[in-house]
């Protein structure tokens, strides 16, 4: 079967503004590979390069050498059909005009990407159900909070009816609420056998709905994975934070199994880091036994996943 997205040795360079300086990798013989109807994540932190491939993956942007193909259709060599199978969705405002109401942004971009008159009507109605803003279609978009102007970009990504969506950080600045309902919007477009390349920063995220996951960092990819195995990447380097804990429960907490290093913070609070997993429970029912109270978990940070699990090769923070 035919891969929905390919890269072979993809290279980005950026030459800075002023003269004498080296060119800017951002991204660095990447080679990926993601399958019809998967949810593909990408994974990395700020600058990593994400944005930068999804740019030459939608046709924005051309490599500086490799190659890309979507659908069988390279990129460079043939962007005009690349564009008439796929759907772009940035985070923020770009691509919205906020003077104008959602279904006269849907028309104008209907028009673009060559909808026929006789169906644009019908296809707008349709997409404005599906992502709730049937009743707001004709305010003012300038109106609209930040969750529904991201699902408003969720369907203009779809206003062509597209076979590949990315989604480049699609649900940054939405509010927990906002973020689950899109992440469902987005694993239903997967039941109907969209591909989707999906950008993030957010490890949650990329377990929750993502088939497989690639990491990149400083323009290289470092792995693909499933979402198991980000999840006991997670689990495993879960923290523990207590407060009210004794110097003595303290101390008998360290030499527990599992307990990679224990701080005391400046509030008081105890923080207890993980480097197995399955040691959180024996970890809170050890403090709990004695005399604490207040207590939780805290996931790790994907600057210390990469840390902790690719060292030199990972994240620099």
């Amino acid at each position: 079967m035919q891969s929905a997205v390919t890269t072979t040795a993809l290279r980005r360079e950026f030459k800075p503004r002023k003269r004498g300086l080296d060119p800017i990798t951002a991204l660095d013989d990447v080679s990926l590979a993601v399958e019809p109807g998967e949810i593909h994540g990408l994974l990395g932190p700020n600058g990593a390069g994400k944005t930068t491939l999804v740019k030459i993956l939608s046709t924005i942007l051309t490599p500086t050498s490799g190659t890309a193909t979507v659908l069988g259709h390279d990129v460079v060599e043939d962007p005009g059909a690349v564009r008439r199978v796929i759907g772009l969705v940035f985070g923020g405002d770009r691509g919205l005009y906020t003077l104008l109401s959602a279904r006269h942004n849907l028309e104008y971009w209907a028009a673009l990407y060559g909808v026929p008159s006789r169906d644009t009507g019908s296809r707008i109605d349709a997409l404005l159900a599906r992502v709730g803003l049937t009743r707001r279609a004709d305010d003012r978009v300038e109106t609209y909070s930040r969750g529904m102007r991201q699902r408003l970009h969720l369907a203009r990504g779809l206003i062509s009816d597209p076979e590949v969506l990315f989604l480049d950080e699609p649900t940054v600045g939405l509010d927990p609420v906002a973020s689950l309902e899109f992440r469902q919007l987005v694993m239903t477009l997967r039941e109907e056998g969209k591909t989707i390349f999906l950008t993030t920063h957010d490890m949650g995220e990329a377990e929750a709905i993502c088939d497989r996951v690639s990491l990149i960092d400083r323009g290289a990819l470092l792995a693909t994975e499933g979402p198991e195995t980000l999840g006991r990447w997670i689990t495993a380097y879960e923290r523990v934070e207590a407060r009210g804990v004794t110097d003595d429960a303290a101390t008998m907490v360290s030499g527990l199994p599992g307990v990679m290093s224990t701080q005391r913070l400046p509030d008081g609070t105890l923080r207890i880091e993980t480097a197995v997993t399955g040691v959180v429970r024996p970890i809170m029912e050890a403090l709990l036994a004695a005399g604490v109270t207040e207590l939780g978990t805290r996931p790790p940070s994907l600057e210390e996943v990469y840390l902790r699990v690719f060292g030199d090769r990972g994240l620099q923070v």
